[in-house]
């Protein structure tokens, strides 16, 4: 290594701290107030950095908000890889998965505020991911292994069942968020386990 090389590192892992704890700071501001009402100057007040900084990482509010779906979206590779890597039969990898989907909208806030983004995306002028199509390519696979192991229940197809549990979820946790921020996301989830989850089983 280089001198220039070990001069520079540690300013570059104080930069990357530095936009990890924006776009945490961001993150809480928009799973808060929305996208429309808050401002780069809130978001530099919230971190107790000058708004100069904040600009100097990210050029303006819309990059900050793409940034942090693109993080809640960087959140699931890993939470499914925890769950299939258990080596659990088919339903149970599913149950598994929604499980830890839920305890990530309840518990991280970078995953309610890309939530919350996601479904304010028509105010960012910016390329965000597009929602909800992965989660459901994700679970038609995941029901057509419950399907090769006669569990599901006749008349139900993967691909139905992987949009029926997107809207329940997804549907579910926003609602949790409007009228309770969520306090009430582990009973609702237990709810829709009890009706939706089981009802898919042979």
């Amino acid at each position: 290594m280089t001198m220039t090389g070990r001069r520079s590192e540690p300013k570059q892992e104080r930069a990357w701290r530095t936009r990890a704890h924006i776009l945490l700071m961001a993150a809480e501001l928009f799973a808060e107030r929305g996208y429309a009402t808050v401002t780069l100057q809130d978001v530099a007040e919230r971190a107790s950095m000058t708004k100069g900084a904040v600009y100097f990482h990210y050029k303006n509010k819309e990059e900050l908000a793409v940034a942090v779906v693109q993080e809640h979206y960087a959140r699931w590779p890993l939470l499914l890889q925890e769950a299939t890597s258990r080596q659990l039969p088919p339903y149970e990898t599913l149950v598994a998965v929604l499980d830890g989907v839920t305890h990530a909208f309840r518990d991280d806030i970078v995953v309610q505020a890309g939530a919350r983004l996601q479904v304010e995306r028509s105010l960012i002028n910016g390329d965000l991911p597009e929602p909800y199509v992965g989660w459901e390519d994700y679970l038609t696979n995941l029901v057509e292994e419950i399907d090769k192991a006669g569990e599901l229940r006749p008349g139900i197809t993967p691909r139905g069942a992987a949009r029926v549990l997107v809207a329940a979820f997804f549907g579910m946790q926003h609602i949790s968020d409007v009228l309770t921020r969520r306090a009430d996301l582990s009973e609702r989830y237990g709810e829709l386990r009890h009706v939706v989850l089981e009802g898919l089983r042979a």
